[in-house]
C-alpha cells in the first residue's frame, strides 16, 4: 500500500521566508524551531521536494549566522531523524560539503585556527552521516580522503593511512573508475610512506593492471609504477623494477619527453642487468635490444679480449644502459670483473636509491660470476676448479659458493671431486636416454645403408 503524500509546498513558502526574518533580527534559535516543526510535518506527510527545501534553508540560516555549533548539531539532528528520506539526507550532506572540501576531497584552505577546526569537525560529521549509506558512498570516499590529507598535513602519517584504508572504494559502484584508481593510488602511498609495506602490496592488487593500460590512465600508470618500484626496491627485486620502469618507459606520453623515457629505459636495463638468469629475463633482454630507442642511446664500441668482452663509451655514467651491455649480456662470453666503469656506475643515482648500493654492487658482481660460469659450463664438460677460478678470477671458496648456490636453484648442473679438484658440468646419463641415443643411431644407419643401396641399384640400371 503506498503511503500518503501532502503538498505542503505553499506552507514551505510561507514559512521559509519568516524564519529568514527571524535569522535577520538575530533569532536563530526560534527560526530553526520553526523550521523543526514544518520538516516533521513534511517528512510525515511525504512531501520530499518541500522536505529538501526545508533541510537546506535550515543549513543556510545556520551558515549565515556563522554559528557552526548550530549548523553541527542541526545537521546531525536532522540527518538522524526517524525515517529520514534519503533524499533528505543526501541533499544536507550536498549542501553542507562546499563549506568543507572542493574539487570533491580537497580541504578549503582556512587563515586561523578557528576556521581550521570548524573545517575539520564538519567533515568529520558529514563523514560519520554517510557512514553505513549506499546512496552516499561516494561523498563518504572524498570526505575519507579529505581527513586523510588533514592528517597528513598535520604530520600523522599513520593516522592518514589508517583512515584510509577504512575505504573499501574497489567495492563502490557509484564512483568512476579514475576515481578509485586514484584512491587506490594515494592508499599506495601513504602505507609506503608509513613503512607498511605488506600493506602496500596488498592494495596494489585491487589495480588492475588492464585498465592502466588505456589511453586516459596514462597518468595513473605511471604513478602506480613509480609507487611499485618503491616497494619492490625495499623488497630488493631487481627484476620487478626492471619491469616497474620498462612499464613507465612504454606509457605514449612518457614517450613524448626524451628525458623521461630515456632515465625510464637507463633504468630499465640497469636494473635487468642486476636481474637472476630466467627465461623471463631472457625474454626482456630481447625485446630490449630490439628496440629502436636503443639506439639512440650513446653508442658504445667492442674491444675484444681473448678471455673477455669489455666495451667503452664516450659517456660512462650511462655506459651500462647502452645496447652493447644489453648484447654484452646475450653474448656467450666470460666478463671480466670489475668492469671499466664501475666506479662511474656506482655513483648513477638509481644505483645508490634507497641507500642499496652496496647491496646492487654485491648483486652486479654475483649475477657476472653466474654468467661466466654458465658459459663455462656451455663450453666444459670438466674442468679442474684452481683453472675455472683462475679465469674467473675467483678464490676458490668463492667459486665453490657460487657453483653450490647455482646448482640448488637449477640454473646450472655441477658435480664437484673435491679430492681430484674436477668440476663436472654434464649430467650423467640415464639408461632410457642411452637406449634412445643408440636406437636412434641404428636407425640413423639404417637409413644411411638403405639410401646407398638404392644408389646402387640406379647406377647398375643405367649401365
Amino acid at each position: 500500500q503506498l503511503e500518503e503524500k501532502v503538498d505542503l509546498s505553499a506552507e514551505v513558502d510561507a514559512k521559509i521566508p519568516q524564519a529568514e526574518s527571524l535569522v535577520e533580527s538575530g533569532q536563530l534559535k526560534e527560526a530553526l524551531a520553526l523550521l523543526a516543526a514544518l520538516e516533521k510535518r513534511c517528512r510525515v506527510g511525504n512531501d520530499t521536494p518541500s522536505l529538501v527545501r526545508v533541510c537546506e534553508a535550515s543549513l543556510q540560516f545556520c551558515k549565515d549566522a556563522g554559528d557552526h555549533e548550530a549548523l553541527l548539531a542541526t545537521l546531525q539532528s536532522l540527518a538522524t531523524r526517524r525515517s529520514q528520506k534519503s533524499a533528505a539526507v543526501k541533499a544536507l550532506v550536498h549542501k553542507a560539503m562546499p563549506w568543507c572540501v572542493v574539487d570533491n576531497h580537497v580541504p578549503i584552505p582556512v587563515s586561523s585556527d578557528e576556521e581550521k577546526e570548524n573545517r575539520d569537525k564538519l567533515i568529520i560529521v558529514l563523514r560519520d552521516i554517510s557512514d553505513g549509506k549506499i546512496f552516499l558512498e561516494a561523498e563518504r570516499a572524498r570526505f575519507t580522503r579529505a581527513l586523510a590529507t588533514i592528517k597528513e598535513e598535520t604530520g600523522d602519517f599513520s593516522g592518514a593511512a589508517d583512515v584510509l584504508q577504512e575505504v573499501h572504494v574497489e567495492t563502490y559502484g557509484s564512483l568512476s573508475k579514475k576515481e578509485k584508481i586514484e584512491f587506490i593510488l594515494e592508499q599506495m602511498r601513504l602505507t609506503l610512506g608509513k613503512k607498511d609495506f605488506v600493506r602496500a602490496h596488498i592494495v596494489s592488487g585491487k589495480v588492475s593492471r588492464k585498465h592502466l593500460q588505456e589511453e586516459s590512465m596514462e597518468e595513473y600508470k605511471v604513478v602506480f609504477f613509480t609507487l611499485m618500484g618503491e616497494y619492490h626496491r625495499h623488497e630488493k627485486d631487481s627484476f620487478e623494477l626492471a619491469k616497474d620502469y620498462h612499464a613507465i618507459y612504454s606509457t605514449p606520453s612518457v614517450l613524448k619527453e626524451e628525458a623521461k623515457w630515456k632515465d625510464a629505459l637507463q633504468s630499465a636495463v640497469l636494473f635487468l642487468s642486476l636481474s637472476p638468469y630466467n627465461m623471463d629475463q631472457q625474454d626482456m633482454l630481447q625485446r630490449i635490444n630490439a628496440d629502436s630507442n636503443l639506439e639512440k642511446l650513446p653508442a658504445c664500441q667492442y674491444v675484444r679480449y681473448p678471455l673477455f668482452v669489455t666495451f667503452v663509451c664516450s659517456s660512462l655514467t650511462i655506459a651500462i644502459i647502452s645496447r652493447a651491455t644489453i648484447r654484452l649480456l646475450l653474448k656467450k662470453e666470460i666478463i671480466q670483473y670489475p668492469l671499466p666503469h664501475q666506479t662511474e656506475l656506482e655513483s648513477w643515482p638509481a644505483f645508490s636509491e634507497g641507500g642499496l648500493a652496496d647491496h646492487w654492487k654485491e648483486t652486479i658482481h654475483r649475477r657476472i660470476i653466474q654468467h661466466n660460469i654458465r658459459v663455462v659450463s656451455g663450453y666444459y664438460k670438466r674442468i679442474h676448479g684452481e683453472r675455472l677460478a683462475e679465469l674467473l678470477g675467483l678464490s676458490r671458496t668463492r667459486l665453490e659458493q657460487e657453483i653450490s648456490s647455482m646448482v640448488s636453484d637449477g640454473s646450472v648442473y655441477a658435480k664437484m671431486d673435491r679430492p681430484k679438484d674436477i668440476i663436472r658440468f654434464s649430467s650423467p646419463k640415464t639408461p632410457e636416454s642411452i637406449l634412445s641415443e643408440w636406437a636412434a643411431d641404428i636407425d640413423k644407419l639404417l637409413g644411411l645403408v638403405e639410401t646407398t643401396t638404392h644408389l646402387i641399384h640406379k647406377e647398375n640400371m643405367t649401365q
